[in-house]
């Protein structure tokens, strides 16, 4: 395509190159093909399920890591207003029904106490109305409580992002889903030095806010957990953005100018590359629970932590053995048992290679990037998940994929989608660095195939918007993957506000 003077300004400051110009294009013109899957992962077919021996060797294991100086940090994902959490508010507050007439409503408003926010949502209504939340109820203004609570003139949460939104009550204050996530890294992933290490992408709109808030809890949380808190901060690269399409396949254009969107939570593979960490724990903002209830979740995180640990030296181990040349056959097949039992890796091939060929397939396997995802049984409808999938090597190794990449019209595909078992809460503990410590470079690990395409409304117009890989799909597609089957009790997301209000979060 032609390119003006206007599009190469645009590319140069975004830091986007004609030539991935031309293969978004290409991207959104052809699609992306579905993957091929032999099998979903299943407990003892691709999922462990630790023994409560297993589990107590895992806690130890990663116990004596911390007390030996390993360097960890906490990644929490914190993008994006909070917008789609109140959908509901939002329509109630801009329909016609003055009164709530929803289920979801009548609950907000009959459990409207209960919310970590209540004590600011009421003094707010004092300040702009002269009247309390329980008042204004009683006068059926239920429309200026929301307003309140959501519009830019009360509270704002409709365009907050989550990280600031008081998700918990704690004595004598109310904690925000940001000061939970500093206090759970400080349970479980404080450091020899007494430190935790916390970083958050948040969008740049929100910079300020966040950093104010991290001076306003820093202090307050160290003393109570005892630690020193190192907090850092990035965004979404300009550079991860991607080109929209109309739908015929040609560039969506406004005012002349080629239109860009944020590539997913798939282009944060950029600013988990810029971490320098041994382990990097990596946990979605909204999925926190107060100390009261967080029992499960730091064993839990101390049981992954070990298995990568663990996992990690021994291939770290494989690897110095066999840079130093190829081993007798006994300690390769010792290494290709390690490749399929703890692994998951298959592949048909290996009883025809030579002993070189067999250690250059292993250290290719070996030397990568690890990443310990924690499993929930699925206890709704199937969905994405964990599957055994093909690679483009032939290999087959544990995938986490969206069910946008099985092929609806393959029988057996949606066959095995529907016999999945578990899926995955983003709940991973990775390691980013080689055998000899090396940081790897992330984005060579990605699988550029596995992006998809969705459509969006722009200004009444229907335009494609390409996704790049998945932060867990396609852009940790090329790493080796432990899947560990962990309790659902770990798994407490706050997908609406009304979730605030189940036990979890109570």
């Amino acid at each position: 395509m032609e390119l003006n003077a206007k599009d190469l300004e645009i590319l140069d400051a975004k830091g986007i190159s004609e030539e991935k110009l031309s293969e978004e294009l290409k991207m959104l013109a052809e699609g992306f093909p579905y993957l091929r899957i032999e099998a979903p992962a299943t407990p003892g077919q691709g999922i462990s399920v630790l023994t409560p021996e297993m589990e107590s060797q895992a806690d130890k294991m990663w116990s004596e890591y911390l007390k030996a100086g390993g360097k960890v940090l906490k990644l929490v994902p914190a993008s994006g207003a909070a917008s789609r959490m109140f959908k509901d508010l939002f329509a109630f507050a801009n329909g016609k029904k003055e009164k709530p007439d929803s289920d979801f409503m009548k609950k907000f408003f009959d459990e409207i106490e209960k919310f970590a926010f209540f004590p600011q949502l009421n003094f707010l209504c004092l300040s702009l109305y002269g009247l309390s939340v329980d008042s204004l109820i009683k006068e059926k203004r239920f429309k200026d409580v929301v307003k309140t609570l959501i519009e830019k003139e009360g509270l704002n949460y409709g365009q907050l992002p989550k990280a600031l939104l008081n998700f918990h009550k704690v004595p004598g204050y109310s904690r925000t889903a940001l000061e939970e996530h500093l206090a759970e890294g400080a349970q479980y992933a404080s450091g020899k030095d007494g430190k935790v290490r916390v970083h958050f992408t948040v969008s740049e709109d929100h910079l300020p806010l966040v950093k104010m808030k991290f001076e306003e809890s820093k202090g307050r949380l160290e003393h109570e957990y005892g630690v020193e808190y190192e907090l850092s901060t990035s965004i979404q690269k300009p550079s991860t953005d991607t080109v929209a399409a109309n739908m015929d396949g040609t560039p969506y254009r406004e005012n002349g100018a080629l239109f860009f969107r944020p590539g997913g939570h798939g282009a944060l593979i950029e600013n988990l590359n810029d971490l320098d960490a041994d382990v990097i724990f990596i946990k979605n903002i909204d999925n926190v629970v107060p100390d009261s209830v967080r029992e499960d979740t730091l064993k839990y995180k101390r049981i992954i932590g070990g298995v990568l640990v663990s996992i990690k030296q021994k291939a770290d181990k494989y690897c110095s053995i066999l840079a130093k040349g190829t081993p007798d056959d006994c300690t390769l097949d010792e290494m290709l048992n390690f490749l399929h039992k703890v692994l998951c890796i298959t592949h048909d091939g290996t009883e025809n290679m030579d002993s070189d060929g067999k250690a250059a397939y292993i250290y290719g396997k070996l030397n990568r990037p690890f990443r310990v995802c924690g499993m929930v049984k699925n206890e709704g409808e199937p969905g994405g998940g964990p599957f055994l999938a093909y690679n483009p090597d032939g290999t087959v190794s544990p995938q986490i994929l969206e069910s946008t990449q099985i092929d609806p019209k393959d029988k057996d595909a949606m066959k095995m989608l529907k016999e999945s078992t578990h899926f995955n809460p983003v709940d991973l503990v990775v390691s980013t660095k080689d055998w000899t410590g090396k940081k790897f470079n992330l984005p060579d690990f990605v699988d550029k195939a596995t992006g998809f395409i969705s459509i969006k409304s722009r200004e009444g117009v229907e335009i494609k918007a390409l996704e790049l890989p998945g932060l867990w799909n396609g852009a940790m597609s090329d790493w080796n993957t432990i899947l560990v089957e962990v309790p659902v009790s770990t798994f407490n997301p706050v997908k609406t506000v009304n979730d605030l209000l189940r036990p979890a979060h109570q």
